[in-house]
């Protein structure tokens, strides 16, 4: 029977996809092909696309040029605004400006001041060639005597000077060179501005600052568009501001799209006469000038001929080079990998200690640094758990221990509970009262002690517990010790955790009392905090506690383990048993400082608050 054939169609796609290929055959083919095939394609769109890319960057490059330009001329504007300011608030001009007729101005003796003022600005800027105020009754000040220049009074003739804002604006005025005056041979930049009266806000004079033109000149000839490229400006009309041909400035722009220039704030286009240049225009909100550049079409085609042999040869170059790439790439990717997989191989067998080297900051290199960190977790979680099962060993010792002691603590309750009455009874007998007040107070604190029924008692319960073990001490101490209870009977109903006053009063009496020769207070009292929860105040007048042991004690109680405190683990029992009890918002905290006795909180809920399950 003939062996049936294998479809083309399946050959076709396992030859294609080099399926049972060495991964190393596979990255060379696959690379080279990503490079050739690409290159190819990228070269004939980019030869298509080569001048709407050029243009796009010389349009791109054209706005910041003039982004540049002109936030340099708006800066420069703006300081001799800042001087017009300066001038308009001095105490000369604001009196000149109160003034209503040349009489007055004349017996002032204002004008020598005001013309001092106006010279004063125009020397302290080598820019400003000439400032002249006009006031509305033809009064001029001029600090330009020289009659080679246009009269003050004659700027008054001119179509601007009534358009100039009587809001105090500054507006800005080009005069193209003067054929009848000799020294105005350039064009001259005037910064005009309204100034008002400070009686009746109403204006009164106009201030003319005339720069120099140069400046204007120097920073539009610095900026380079291109090879054959330049820079005009333009003011809301279509008049030349700036222009490479002086003869041009003061006259309108000779451009097909002229209205499309003057409607837009900024944009391009490109002209279809002549040498169908390229323009990008902007339009300075501050100035009112529209900035315009233009360069030549076949300097935007320039580099086609270049792009177009440059891509050829790129492309030829580069299928040499991606067969020679090509192996060292396979080779990179393949010898990583396996060398991960070593790696992984020894974790595998239980060699936390094994580490691959990372060699790239690739996708192989951040695999490898994961693996790296994955295995140092592993270890440290093979280390936290051979701790915590330590831990829980020495718990379950703890707990045997004190399981021991709370049996020895009970051993023969009756027996020691009938002895202390028959001390009490022979105290009796002897009339001896202190004693059998002593034995009958020992007796209620070891019967209170030995009841374990219940997490809770109340307050009252607690105070008189408290109350039994500082008379107990009162009669070791004497005079050494003196206590009282401020305790409302809002508090005395009060739910706390059993068993947590005394070994706070005790600690008062240790390390207050026991190493003090001084006598020492103690004081109990409950306050409200608000209505949702009270404090209890265990305060002693003792030694206090030093500053560093304070520290060592808040720790321990902001670990709330008993087996991780390093001290005062009585206190920490107590801090512990309230946050269980009641929740982790209440609880024990400590105020000392030696020599000033310390101060021991309880906080704790108003009402009964207990954890389920308590």
């Amino acid at each position: 029977m003939r062996r049936k054939s294998r479809p083309t169609w399946i050959w076709f796609y396992r030859s294609l996809f080099l399926r049972d290929r060495p991964l190393t055959v596979k990255l060379l083919v696959y690379s080279a092909m990503l490079v050739v095939i690409p290159l190819l394609v990228v070269g004939l769109i980019s030869y298509q696309k080569s001048s709407e890319v050029l243009r796009e960057e010389a349009r791109l490059s054209n706005e910041q040029i003039i982004e540049q330009v002109k936030l340099h001329i708006e800066y420069y504007i703006r300081d001799f605004e800042i001087d017009s300011i300066r001038m308009q608030n001095h105490p000369s001009m604001q009196q000149f400006l109160r003034m209503t007729s040349e009489y007055e101005m004349r017996s002032s003796g204002i004008r020598e001041p005001m013309m001092q003022l106006l010279k004063d600005t125009a020397y302290s800027r080598s820019d400003i060639s000439r400032i002249m105020l006009i006031m509305e009754n033809q009064t001029v000040l001029d600090t330009s005597m020289n009659k080679n220049v246009t009269p003050a009074l004659q700027l008054v003739q001119e179509p601007w000077y009534a358009s100039v804002p009587s809001n105090s604006d500054i507006m800005l005025i080009i005069r193209p060179p003067s054929e009848r005056y000799e020294l105005e041979d350039m064009p001259v930049l005037s910064i005009v501005k309204r100034l008002v009266s400070p009686n009746t806000l109403e204006p009164v004079a106009t201030l003319i600052m005339e720069l120099n033109f140069k400046r204007i000149q120097e920073i539009a000839e610095r900026v380079t568009i291109g090879r054959t490229g330049y820079l005009s400006i333009l003011d809301p009309s279509g008049k030349y501001i700036y222009s490479p041909e002086y003869a041009d400035i003061g006259h309108m722009a000779e451009w097909d799209q002229l209205d499309y220039i003057l409607q837009r704030e900024s944009g391009s286009y490109q002209a279809q006469t002549g040498d169908r240049p390229f323009y990008t225009f902007s339009l300075s909100s501050y100035l009112n000038w529209r900035l315009v550049t233009a360069i030549p079409e076949h300097e935007l085609t320039r580099g086609s001929q270049y792009i177009r042999q440059t891509i050829w040869w790129t492309v030829a170059v580069t299928l040499v080079i991606a067969y020679l790439i090509g192996i060292g790439f396979a080779t990179s990717i393949v010898r990583p990998v396996r060398a991960l997989q070593y790696f992984m191989k020894r974790v595998k067998e239980g060699d936390f200690q094994a580490r691959a080297d990372i060699e790239s900051k690739d996708e192989i290199g951040q695999l490898t640094n994961d693996f790296n960190r994955m295995v140092e977790k592993l270890q440290v979680l093979m280390g936290e758990i051979y701790y915590s099962q330590l831990r829980e060993k020495d718990l379950q010792l703890r707990q045997k221990e004190t399981e021991l002691k709370v049996l020895q603590s009970q051993v023969n309750p009756h027996f020691l509970m009938n002895a202390l009455e028959t001390v009490r009874g022979m105290a009796l007998e002897k009339d001896m009262t202190d004693i059998s007040v002593l034995v009958a107070s020992l007796a209620r604190l070891l019967r209170y002690n030995l009841n374990h029924a219940g997490a809770t008692s109340t307050v009252q319960q607690e105070i008189h517990i408290c109350e039994m073990y500082l008379r107990i001490q009162q009669y070791r101490f004497e005079e050494k010790l003196s206590y009282e209870f401020q305790i409302p009977q809002w508090a005395e109903s009060q739910w706390i955790a059993k068993f947590a006053l005394q070994p706070l009063v005790e600690n008062c009496v240790i390390h207050g009392i026991e190493t003090s020769d001084q006598p020492v207070h103690i004081i109990i009292s409950a306050k409200l905090l608000d209505e949702h929860q009270y404090v209890i105040e265990i305060h002693d007048t003792g030694m206090g506690i030093p500053a560093e042991r304070l520290r060592a004690l808040q720790l321990d109680l902001l670990q709330k383990d008993m087996v991780a405190a390093v001290s005062q683990i009585g206190i920490v029992n107590v801090h512990r048993r309230i946050s269980y009890l009641f929740g982790e918002a209440y609880g024990l905290e400590l105020e000392s400082s030696a020599g000033a006795g310390t101060t021991v909180s309880l906080k704790l809920p108003l009402g009964l608050h207990i954890r389920e399950g308590a």
